[in-house]
């Protein structure tokens, strides 16, 4: 098989990443080839509407742009791209999308937080010997934190939590340099937000396991490269690898915290836009550290655009080494929310088995989707009683709001949106132009789909309609 060479983008509340990798399938690995960064402050959204500002959505494009006209450069085969919290919180998020694809071709998948941690953990897998140890993985970006418990076989907990350098710097500081008022609210404000995912780390560690520590992204990277000037005089290349200490973090903290924004540009190794946000972005990690009892972390540089590379190939059939178990992400994420909501699992297989073949069998006749839409026809035929959970009058309308808000991993917010609207019409009303979740895909061909997947939901349902496997094979 040849080396295939791949562009991933994430489009952060920050900023924009672009990371060009040439997969190398036969082994499988890949190698970076060309990086990408750009600051456009989506994050800075409108404080009357919480929409994307148009200026902020014209620097993205900009970039976009170039990152665009950089991957083309290198031959890039495909281009798969991310947006994260800013455009997800965003009312005006999928119509930026829409613009994106429309302006430039690009289709960018929005995802929930969760999934973004577990794309960082993908990414930190894929450039860390874990050996048996467990590792505690902490992701600040602009408008969220991601931390993860993982260990070399899965993530543990995958959890984010809306606090990024860019949002509390908007929320909380009004003052340079900050002053201990507004420090000592952020820091118990930081605290008070990380007391959920921190007790669910604690509590699910045992007694005798001593996690070792991950840094990734660009406020702990930037501290890192802050301390490495201060004690080595230069930045290591790479700084994969590279340890501080806790004690060194809240040296740094305290020193960054007395500056004002003019001091902080004198920093070396702060660049203008990070001198804005880096106080409340260094002030989430102490607190993590300190909460989480951690004597020193270890800087990643690999993360979300990397684990999205690890993802697209599981997703393509090109890992199969210790990676495995996280090729059955999806569907073993779908059998647990089922559980969790008490689904007759015995029917609900027997009913996917029935759409599957009928699928197949009208595959390239009444209908030319891919393994792709069959996957999602299998989710939706999955959990399509879930709904019963909440109650058996208009079920399949619960059974929507359940699929839409349970964030199974694996899945993008759109293939989560397909999942729910073929789930809802398996029986009663078909897809109509009134019904607001079916008429906001955006675009026709996913109206086409959720058509004829739930007519096919639907037949399949009809064939076991008392619920005692006799259909016909």
């Amino acid at each position: 098989m040849n080396q295939k060479i791949i562009a991933a983008i994430d489009i952060g509340t920050n900023s924009i990443h672009m990371v060009i990798v040439q997969i190398e399938p036969s082994l499988p690995s890949f190698t970076v080839i060309a990086k990408e960064k750009d600051p456009v402050r989506l994050g800075d959204r409108d404080p009357a509407t919480g929409k994307l500002t148009p200026e902020a959505i014209k620097r993205s494009l900009n970039t976009l742009r170039r990152c665009q006209e950089l991957a083309n450069s290198l031959q890039a085969e495909q281009i798969i791209a991310v947006a994260t919290s800013a455009t997800r919180e965003a009312p005006n998020g999928e119509d930026f999308l829409r613009q994106i694809e429309s302006e430039l071709g690009i289709v960018v998948n929005l995802i929930s937080g969760r999934e973004e941690a577990r794309r960082i953990y993908l990414g930190v897998l894929s450039g860390m010997d874990f050996n048996d140890q467990p590792h505690i993985i902490i992701d600040i970006g602009g408008g969220s934190t991601e931390i993860i418990l993982a260990d070399v076989h899965e993530p543990r907990i995958l959890s984010s939590t809306k606090i990024g350098a860019v949002r509390l710097s908007k929320e909380f500081v009004t003052t340079d340099p900050i002053s201990d008022r507004e420090l000592k609210v952020l820091r118990a404000y930081v605290r008070g937000m990380l007391e959920r995912p921190i007790d669910e780390i604690w509590q699910n560690l045992q007694l005798n396991e001593v996690p070792r520590t991950i840094g990734t992204s660009g406020t702990i990277q930037t501290i890192a490269e802050i301390h490495a000037k201060d004690t080595l005089g230069a930045v290591p290349e790479p700084l994969n690898g590279y340890e501080i200490k806790y004690k060194d973090i809240e040296k740094i903290v305290k020193r960054l915290a007395r500056m004002s924004y003019g001091e902080r540009l004198e920093v070396s190794g702060l660049m203008e836009k990070r001198a804005e946000i880096i106080v409340p972005g260094a002030v989430i990690l102490l607190e993590a550290m300190q909460m989480l009892k951690l004597d020193s972390l270890i800087i990643c540089e690999r993360a979300l655009r990397e684990g999205m590379i690890v993802d697209w190939m599981l997703t393509h059939g090109l890992i199969n080494s210790r990676l495995r178990y996280q090729n059955e992400v999806k569907n073993r994420n779908v059998i647990k929310i089922a559980q969790k909501y008490h689904v007759d699992l015995d029917y609900s297989q027997r009913v996917a088995k029935f759409a599957l073949s009928i699928f197949d069998q009208l595959q390239g006749q009444l209908h030319d989707w891919g393994e792709a839409e069959r996957e999602l026809l299998w989710s939706a035929a999955i959990l399509h009683n879930s709904g019963v959970y909440i109650s058996h009058s208009s079920h399949h309308k619960h059974s929507y709001y359940l699929i839409r808000n349970a964030e199974l991993l694996g899945f993008t917010e759109l293939e989560l949106e397909l999942i729910a609207n073929i789930a809802r019409y398996h029986r009663r009303s078909k897809p109509k132009k009134k019904h607001e979740e079916y008429n906001k895909l955006p675009h026709k061909q996913y109206q086409l789909m959720v058509r004829q997947l739930s007519a096919i939901l639907r037949l399949a349902v009809a064939l076991d309609r008392r619920n005692k496997g006799r259909s016909p094979k």
